[in-house]
């Protein structure tokens, strides 16, 4: 699945247009690395969001195409 859509389907950011300019504004990282909206996520990355000065790390445990806003944290773990 792309990142963008990752971010917008686990809702850790609400809109995916703006899940995909956080991630050309270098503000989003897959495993480490500056990621593009296009990069795939796989179960076991860790995807890391710069807000302003915070930051937000978790690990991906699931990837699924539409969640219910219930259930969007299982996607996810927030570790760190």
């Amino acid at each position: 699945m792309r990142l963008d859509k990752f971010l917008k389907v686990s809702r850790l950011i609400k809109r995916r247009t703006v899940a995909a300019e956080a991630c050309s504004a270098s503000r989003v990282l897959l495993n480490g690395k500056e990621a593009k909206p296009a990069k795939e996520v796989k179960i076991g990355d860790e995807i890391e969001i710069v807000y302003g000065v915070s930051r937000l790390k978790v690990k991906v445990t699931a990837v699924e195409a539409t969640t219910k806003k219930q259930e969007a944290t299982e996607l996810y773990e927030v570790i760190d």
